[in-house]
C-alpha cells in the first residue's frame, strides 16, 4: 500500500526508557518518538487492570478519532468517529469483553468520548482482540500522551504533535513491536 508520503512503515518498534519503566522509545522511519507505557511497564499480561503494556507483535487495526477535536485529511488507515454514546468493554465474563459497544452499557466499560484529549486519536492494536482471554487486558490502544507522558493503564501513548506526523505513514499492514 502507497500513501501520499510514499511507503508505509512495516514496524513501530517500543522499548523501554532507560531509567524509566512506563515510559518507552517508539521507532518509527528512522525517528525516535517519547512514549508512555502502562505503570507497571512492558511484559506479560496477568490480567484486567495490571498496567502492564503487553510484549509481543501487534496489528494496528483501525483509529477511532474524535472528529471535532481533530481534523486528519491524510491518515493510512480506517478512521472510525467516536461519538459520546461509544464505550469499550472491560469485562472479563461479559460475551463483548475488549470489544466496542454502545452506552449506557450493563456490564463495566470505558467511555471513549473522554473529557481529556487521550482519545481524540487512538489506534486499536489487536492485543486481545483476535483471540481474546480474559487475562488478555481490554481497551490496550495506541492513542495520544497526556503532557507529562505520565504513565498509562498499559497502553503505548505519544504526543499529538507525533501521532499526527505518523498516522499518514502507517497502514493496517504496519505492526507494533514492544520488547
Amino acid at each position: 500500500m502507497q500513501n501520499y508520503y510514499g511507503s508505509t512503515l512495516n514496524f513501530l518498534n517500543v522499548t523501554t526508557r532507560p531509567g524509566y519503566r512506563d515510559q518507552g522509545l517508539l521507532s518509527a522511519g528512522g525517528h525516535t518518538l517519547r512514549c508512555a507505557l502502562g505503570r507497571s511497564g512492558i511484559g506479560i499480561k496477568r490480567g484486567e487492570g495490571d498496567g502492564i503494556t503487553p510484549r509481543g507483535q501487534f496489528r494496528l487495526l483501525s483509529a477511532m478519532v474524535r472528529s471535532e477535536r481533530v481534523s486528519l485529511r491524510n491518515a493510512g488507515i480506517n478512521l472510525h468517529s467516536i461519538d459520546a454514546g461509544d464505550g469499550w468493554c472491560d469485562a472479563p465474563g461479559d460475551r463483548n469483553y475488549n470489544r466496542p459497544v454502545g452506552l449506557p452499557y450493563p456490564a463495566s466499560c470505558e467511555k471513549l468520548a473522554r473529557d481529556d484529549h487521550l482519545y481524540d486519536i487512538a489506534i486499536v492494536l489487536d492485543i486481545n482482540i483476535s483471540r481474546r482471554m480474559t487475562v488478555g487486558g481490554s481497551a490496550i490502544f495506541f492513542h495520544l500522551a497526556r503532557d507529562d507522558y505520565r504513565a498509562t493503564e498499559g497502553c503505548v501513548a505519544i504526543s499529538r504533535r507525533d501521532m499526527l506526523w505518523l498516522l499518514p505513514r502507517i497502514g493496517t499492514q504496519t505492526k507494533m513491536l514492544i520488547t
